[in-house]
C-alpha cells in the first residue's frame, strides 16, 4: 500500500493523457517503423476497437509510466482511452465518435506473473497477469453499457445513463414529472458491449501436494470474448476487483462483510499448447542436456532415472521414458490426423508398484494428470456441461484428459471405473478429441494426451492360464487402444526377493544420504527436473522422421509378421495398429537421443518392446495370437466355434426347427468329422461354449444357439 499512496502523490505531477500521446506517436521498434502510430491508422480500416500495448514497450519508453500502470490501472488506463480517442478522431472523427464506448487499450506482456493462490487484499485494484487453465466458461452475453429510458408519462421525456450495477438505479428520475417507476427501457436506443464469465484455474503441475486447486473468476468483456475455451491454458492480465458477497439467510447484501475477488480482463492470451513452452531452459541447461543427448547410454540413463526405488521393470520403464518423449503427430493431405503420443497399460498383481510408478510419471511429466478410477467418471475425465445455480445457464467444463492436453493422463485402476464411463475415453485415445453434445451444446474439445493406465486382475492375482481379456474388466474395445501392455506378476524368486527386500532397507536406512543412494542405484543419474527440461529440450527441438532403412525394416518386419497368417485358420500376429505403434516408439527413441533421424537401431528397440508386450498377453502355443488379447481366445478356437455353430443351424433346417433343439450326438459326429477331431473334444467344445452362453442345452441329449 505504500507504493499506492506515494504513486497517487506523484498524478497530480504526472499527465498521463500526454505522456500516452506522445508514447502512441513516438514509439519506434528496432526496424525504425512507428508501431502504435501505425496500429491506430489501421483500426478505422480493419474495424477493431481493441489497441494492444506491450507493456515491455512501454517500460522501454517510460518506466515511471509503467510502474503507474500496475500500481493504479483505473486512472491511467483512462486516459490511454482519452489520447487513444484523441488520436482517432484525426484518422476517423465518425468511427472514433460512433464507438468511443467499445474502444479499449488492452494490455499485455507483463513480466511478472501472480499465483492465483497469490491473490490477496492488497492486489485489489491492481493490474496482475495470472497463469491457469481454464475450466469453465458461459456464453457469450450482451451487458447494458449505457441505458437509455423514457418515462411513459412524459412520452418525449429521455433518460441516458453509464449502467455500472443495478439496471435502473434507485437514484435515476424522470427530470420532468420526477418519477423513478414510470421509467422504461428503450433498448434499440441503449447501448451494449459483449460480456463472458470464465472461471480460470491454476495448472496441475503448480498444484502443491496435497491442496486442492484454487480458482478466480473472469469478467471478459468487448473484442476478447470466446477467445479461449474451456481446457485452454491461457495468461489473463487484468485488474483485480472485490464484490460483495451474500450473506446466507439474508436477502441483501449490505450486511456481509465479505468480498469476493475476481479479475476484470484486459487481454486474454491463448499459450500454445505444447510442451516446450511450459519451462524455460537456460543456456546452462541447454549445454548439459546436450552432453547428456551425446552419451551413447543415454536410454538407459532416462530409464535409470524414472522412479529408481522401484526395482526392476527394465521394459516397462523403457516404455514409459519412450511415452514421455513422444512420437511425431501428423496431418495428411486429406486431413487426417496421425497421432504420435503413446498408450500403456499395466495390468498386474497387488504390490507391484503400479500406483507408485503412475504417480511418479504424473510428477515427473512437464504436464501430467493423476486420476484414480474409483473416483473418476466419463464428465471428470472428459468434459461435462453444468447449469449456474445463480444465472441458470449452461456452461462447460473441462476434464482430466482435456487438463492433460499435450501431456500424460496417468489413470490408476480404470478397471474399477463404470464400462459406460470408460466408453468415454474412447475417442479420446484414439481421435484425441472429447465431443459434446448436452443441453444444446454442442463441441469438440482437444484431448491430446498420452495415456498411463493400470489395472488389478478380476481374481486379486493375475492367472497366466487365462488371456488378458478373462484376467481384467476391460473391454476389447479399450484394449485395442494401447500401444503397449505389460503384466506384473509377483512370482517368487530367491536372488530377485534378496536383491529388492536389500534394496528396500537400505533406501529406509540412508533416506537421507544421496551418496549412499547413488552408489546402491537408488538415486536418478539424471536428477528429476534436469530429466523434465531434456524432455521438453527434445519435443521442442526434434521432429524425427523415418530415413529410408528404418522406414524399409518397420516394413519388412510387418510384412513378415503379417505372413505367419497365411491360412483360414492361422493366427494373426498382429494389426495395423501395431505399425503405427512402432513407428511412434522408433520416433519417441530417436528424439530421446535428440535426432530428426530415426534409424534401424531405434526401430529395433521399438520391434523388442512390441513383443516383450505381445509374448505376455497375446501368446498362444508358442505363437503370437492378437485374438487372444483382443478377444479372449485364440484364432483356431473361434474357428472350431464357428464351424459348430454351422452345424447346428444345417441341422435345425434340416429338422424343421424343432422346439426342444437338436440332437447332441449329431452336432458331436459331424464336427469330430468336419474338424477332424475326437468326439470327447467336441464334447468339451460344446461345454465351454454352454459355459460362455453361446449355446444352451435343453435336456442333457439336446443342443441350442442361444439367439
Amino acid at each position: 500500500m505504500d507504493d499506492y499512496n506515494l504513486m497517487r502523490g506523484f498524478e497530480e505531477e504526472i499527465d498521463f493523457t500526454e505522456a500516452f500521446r506522445d508514447f502512441y506517436n513516438t514509439f519506434k521498434t528496432t526496424s525504425g517503423t512507428y508501431k502504435y502510430k501505425n496500429m491506430i491508422s489501421r483500426m478505422p480500416l480493419e474495424n477493431r476497437f481493441s489497441l494492444v500495448v506491450d507493456f515491455e514497450d512501454l517500460l522501454e519508453y517510460d518506466p515511471d509510466l509503467a510502474h503507474h500502470l500496475i500500481v493504479n490501472p483505473d486512472n491511467v488506463l483512462k486516459c490511454a482511452k482519452e489520447a487513444l480517442l484523441s488520436e482517432l478522431e484525426t484518422e476517423d472523427r465518425e468511427f472514433a465518435q460512433k464507438y468511443s464506448y467499445l474502444i479499449k487499450v488492452r494490455i499485455k506482456g507483463l513480466f511478472s506473473k501472480t499465483k492465483i493462490r497469490e491473490i490477496r487484499a492488497q492486489h485489489i485494484g491492481r493490474l496482475v497477469a495470472v497463469e491457469g487453465i481454464i475450466v469453465r466458461i458461459t456464453p457469450v452475453k450482451s451487458k447494458l453499457y449505457q441505458a437509455t429510458y423514457v418515462c411513459r408519462r412524459c412520452m418525449d421525456q429521455e433518460v441516458t445513463t453509464i449502467v455500472k450495477s443495478s439496471l435502473i438505479p434507485k437514484s435515476i428520475r424522470c427530470p420532468n414529472c420526477r418519477k423513478s417507476d414510470a421509467l422504461e427501457l428503450d433498448v434499440k436506443r441503449s447501448l451494449f458491449v459483449d460480456y463472458q464469465k470464465a472461471v480460470l484455474q491454476e495448472k496441475p503441475e503448480e498444484l502443491p501436494p496435497g491442496q486442492l486447486p484454487r480458482a478466480v473468476e473472469v469478467e471478459i468483456e468487448g473484442d476478447i470474448v470466446d477467445v479461449a475455451r474451456p481446457g485452454d491454458r491461457v495468461i489473463v492480465v487484468g485488474i483485480v476487483r472485490a464484490k460483495q458477497t451474500r450473506m446466507e439467510g439474508t436477502a441483501t447484501l449490505a450486511r456481509s462483510p465479505v468480498f469476493e475477488t475476481y479479475i476484470e480482463c484486459l487481454y486474454v492470451e491463448t499459450m500454445a499448447k505444447e510442451l516446450e513452452e511450459l519451462m524455460e531452459i537456460t543456456p546452462e541447461d541447454e549445454k548439459q542436456i546436450k552432453e547428456l543427448a551425446k552419451r551413447p547410454d543415454i536410454d538407459k540413463l532416462v530409464v535409470s532415472s524414472i522412479a529408481p526405488s522401484i526395482i526392476g521393470l527394465e521394459e516397462i520403464k523403457l516404455a514409459i521414458a519412450l511415452q514421455l518423449f513422444g512420437g511425431e503427430t501428423i496431418e495428411t493431405p486429406d486431413g487426417t490426423r496421425m497421432r504420435g503420443d503413446i498408450h500403456i497399460l499395466l495390468v498386474g498383481d497387488p504390490g507391484t508398484a503400479k500406483s507408485t510408478l503412475l504417480k511418479y510419471v504424473a510428477q515427473l511429466a512437464p504436464r501430467g494428470v493423476y486420476t484414480s478410477g474409483k473416483g473418476s467418471t466419463a464428465a471428470g475425465l472428459t468434459a461435462t456441461v453444468l447449469r449456474s445455480k445463480a444465472t441458470g445457464d449452461f456452461y462447460l467444463e473441462a476434464g482430466a484428459l482435456v487438463l492433460a492436453d499435450k501431456g500424460i493422463a496417468c489413470i490408476d485402476e480404470i478397471d474399477k471405473m463404470r464400462g459406460e464411463d470408460r466408453v468415454a475415453m474412447h475417442e479420446a485415445m484414439e481421435q484425441q478429441t472429447i465431443s459434446i453434445a448436452k443441453a444444446g451444446i454442442v463441441a469438440t474439445l482437444n484431448a491430446r494426451a498420452s495415456i498411463l493406465a493400470a489395472a488389478n486382475p478380476k481374481l486379486g492375482r493375475y492367472d497366466p492360464d487365462f488371456p488378458v481379456k478373462d484376467n481384467v474388466n476391460l473391454s476389447v474395445t479399450i484394449l485395442s487402444r494401447f500401444d503397449l501392455i505389460f503384466v506384473l506378476r509377483d512370482i517368487p524368486d530367491r536372488e530377485r526377493d534378496s536383491f529388492c527386500s536389500e534394496m528396500i532397507t537400505i533406501a529406509r536406512m540412508y533416506a537421507d544420504d544421496k551418496a549412499k543412494l547413488a552408489k546402491y542405484g537408488l538415486k536418478p543419474p539424471i536428477p528429476r527436473d534436469l530429466l523434465r527440461k531434456y524432455i521438453v529440450y527434445a519435443k521442442r527441438t526434434c521432429k524425427p522422421k523415418l530415413t529410408p532403412e528404418a522406414a524399409e525394416k518397420i516394413h519388412n518386419y510387418f510384412i513378415s509378421m503379417r505372413s505367419q497368417a497365411q491360412g483360414e485358420r492361422a493366427p494373426i500376429p498382429i494389426t495395423y495398429r501395431h505399425l503405427d505403434a512402432l513407428v511412434r516408439l522408433s520416433q519417441a527413441h530417436a528424439r530421446m537421443r535428440l535426432s530428426n533421424r530415426v534409424t534401424p537401431e531405434d526401430v529395433d528397440v521399438a520391434i523388442k518392446l512390441l513383443e516383450y508386450s505381445l509374448k505376455q498377453v497375446a501368446l498362444h502355443e508358442g505363437r503370437i495370437d492378437i485374438d487372444v488379447l483382443y478377444t479372449g481366445r485364440p484364432r483356431s478356437e473361434q474357428k472350431r466355434m464357428s464351424i459348430i455353430l454351422r452345424i447346428i443351424d444345417q441341422l435345425e433346417q434340416e429338422l424343421n426347427y424343432p422346439p426342444d433343439g437338436v440332437p447332441k450326438d449329431d452336432v458331436v459326429t459331424r464336427a469330430a468329422l468336419e474338424l477332424r477331431a475326437t468326439p470327447d473334444d467336441i464334447e468339451k467344445e460344446l461345454d465351454k461354449m454352454g459355459k460362455e452362453g453361446i449355446i444352451y442345452f435343453p435336456s442333457p441329449d439336446r443342443v441350442r444357439k442361444t439367439s
